[in-house]
């Protein structure tokens, strides 16, 4: 694995439920580094994901995250506790609607969430805060909670165990356009100040441009990732 970073993704071939595969010629994401990649579906994103954290394997090709091969990952035990390594932002993360967004925010940290003991009530805040949730949004359901407030409680879920690797799978799709820009700052700041390394899968560019050092456009029939053209960019 190249020095310094923590993915490597080479000659990959995954094949799943579309017209052709999925395949990743060559990414490399360095340590701290944030990269937004475009070009790929809501299916496909997930596959991906899945493909970053062992949780399935490629047909053809290498994967190696935080220095190992995937694929030499002995067992279901060493393999759930390698997800610890990862914060994952997917709408696929439930939200308990009756649940209050304070004990959804407790759930990374534990079951015990009626009532939420001091401590972990205290930790829930700092995540809130760290997440740019006002704190009257705590007690309320999360059923009542706007798209704006749950992106932000899906972050503050992902990093709630501190991770080395963020992964965010298609996350402004519910938001308003005036709303991306800022979450991708809030993103920004939030892998800044934890030295996190981002991944984010999305097709929204004022999101990648707020979030990422870079963004890259997968060509799908080949697999090269190529650097997202100026025209990406403008608003349609």
């Amino acid at each position: 694995m190249t020095t310094g970073s923590l993915v490597e993704i080479t000659r990959v071939v995954k094949s799943y439920s579309a017209l052709r595969p999925l395949r990743i010629a060559s990414l490399t994401i360095a340590a701290a580094e944030r990269v937004a990649i475009a070009g790929i579906d809501a299916a496909a994103a997930e596959v991906l994901l899945n493909l970053v954290t062992g949780a399935s394997l490629p047909e053809e090709g290498e994967v190696r995250v935080f220095g190992r091969r995937t694929a030499d990952i002995a067992n279901g035990d060493e393999w759930i506790a390698s997800l610890d390594g990862f914060g994952i932002v997917s709408e696929r993360a439930v939200l308990l609607e009756g649940a209050t967004l304070a004990q959804n925010l407790a759930l990374p940290l534990t079951l015990e969430i009626d009532p939420l003991a001091p401590a972990t009530l205290k930790r829930v805040q700092a995540l809130a805060e760290e997440c740019d949730i006002e704190p009257a949004w705590l007690e309320r359901q999360t059923g009542d909670v706007p798209p704006d407030v749950r992106a932000r409680a899906h972050l503050a879920r992902a990093i709630a165990l501190g991770p080395r690797l963020l992964l965010m799978e298609h996350p402004t799709a519910a938001l308003a356009e005036s709303g991306r820009a800022g979450f991708g700052t809030l993103v920004a700041r939030v892998c800044d100040a934890r030295a996190l390394t981002l991944l984010a899968i999305t097709q929204d560019p004022v999101f990648a441009s707020a979030a990422a050092h870079k963004t890259l456009t997968l060509q799908p029939a080949t697999g090269q990732l190529v650097a997202a053209r100026r025209s990406w960019w403008r608003r349609n």
